[in-house]
């Protein structure tokens, strides 16, 4: 495996691991984030410098946490005491465990290379009482590429007190490659049957929602586009997706999900241990960023947010995201890329 390190600006550094078939993952120590994807095309959005992240978007690709999703009012109660946490001013609800949070801080690096698979391991400590969080939060983020265009993310969290913890990796895809083409004519495929449903300012209701009959049914692969005409009050709440759905299996041996590229060429399959993942289609109308020169299409990008669902600190039945104290937290996530154009040519 090829492993180049290079400047990415504001004193941050871009690793690039290329493998045989000369698919390639770069990495930035902003944010222990992942900025580039693919072979003959970008396949996730991704800027150029370490100072477009930080000016235009600092989520896009980069580690989330101490908490994914949006805690209400920045409130929970852990081991009966109470505690307030950093708020958004205008929504009056924690986010990604307030800002700036893992996305913005820069994490230390080491590489490992092997014969099949390199990797680039990330570090961070979050202090106790960061953004009001309990507990001296210890965090490890492995990036792997293997020989088999798998893409693998393993996180890793310990802290010396009972604290809230549940990180992602807030990664968009488009497999077309064009950040200009929105995602309607991508094909998705998912192994759940249920969802959370979303009050109007996006906080989970507590209702685990049977997607059966609705729109969000993606036991049969469908076309986005299906999901983005239709009159379903939650998909026009957001104007889009913005919801965690609960995987029927959470392990790495059963596909989680499955995006296809419009022209069929192109196929990612996400597998993982958590057991929802928060899918959202990059719903910014015209307010999306410029990406390597050219603006983002409203749905120009699709996440696989895995992890458990938002909600979770006081909906007992969406899953636990208490960590004791001195216990060890571990989730994997692994996004294969199957580049079926490349098989015509013999590769």
């Amino acid at each position: 495996m090829q492993i180049t390190e290079q400047a990415f600006g504001k004193d941050y550094h871009l690793i690039t691991i290329k493998n045989e078939d000369g698919f390639h993952l770069a990495v930035t120590d902003l944010g222990a984030r992942i900025v580039r994807l693919g072979r003959d095309k970008e396949l996730i959005l991704g800027f150029d410098s370490a100072e477009e992240y930080l000016e235009k978007d600092p989520f896009i690709g980069g580690t989330i946490g101490r908490t994914a999703g949006r805690i209400e009012n920045g409130r929970f109660t852990l081991d009966d005491q109470e505690y307030q946490v950093a708020v958004d001013p205008t929504t009056g609800h924690s986010l990604h465990g307030g800002k700036p949070g893992f996305e913005a801080k820069k994490w230390d690096y080491t590489i490992e290379n092997g014969d099949d698979e390199a990797s680039i391991i990330f570090t961070t400590v979050s202090p106790d009482g960061e953004h009001g969080f309990p507990g001296n939060l210890t965090v490890e983020v492995r990036h792997t590429l293997t020989d088999e265009n798998v893409w693998r993310v393993t996180t890793k969290g310990i802290s010396d007190q009972t604290t809230l913890f549940n990180p992602t990796n807030h990664v968009y895809f488009n497999l077309t490659g064009d950040v200009t083409q929105a995602i309607d004519d991508h094909t998705l495929w998912l192994n759940s049957e249920s969802f959370a449903s979303l009050r109007p300012d996006t906080i989970p209701t507590g209702e685990i929602t049977a997607a059966a009959g609705t729109p969000f049914d993606f036991q049969t692969e469908k076309p986005l586009a299906d999901v983005f005409a239709s009159d379903f009050e939650q998909k026009n709440q957001c104007n889009g997706l913005d919801h965690p759905f609960f995987l029927k299996e959470s392990h790495l041996q059963q596909t989680a999900a499955k995006l296809t590229s419009p022209d069929g060429n192109i196929e990612l399959t996400v597998s993982t241990d958590s057991s929802s993942v928060v899918i959202f289609t990059a719903n910014f109308g015209e307010d999306g960023p410029e990406i390597h020169g050219e603006k983002l299409a409203h749905h120009g990008g699709i996440t696989f947010e895995t992890q458990i669902a938002p909600g979770a600190e006081q909906f007992p039945e969406f899953g636990s995201i208490t960590l004791p104290a001195n216990e060890t937290f571990e989730t994997t996530t692994e996004y294969k890329i199957t580049l079926k154009e490349a098989k015509k040519h013999g590769n």
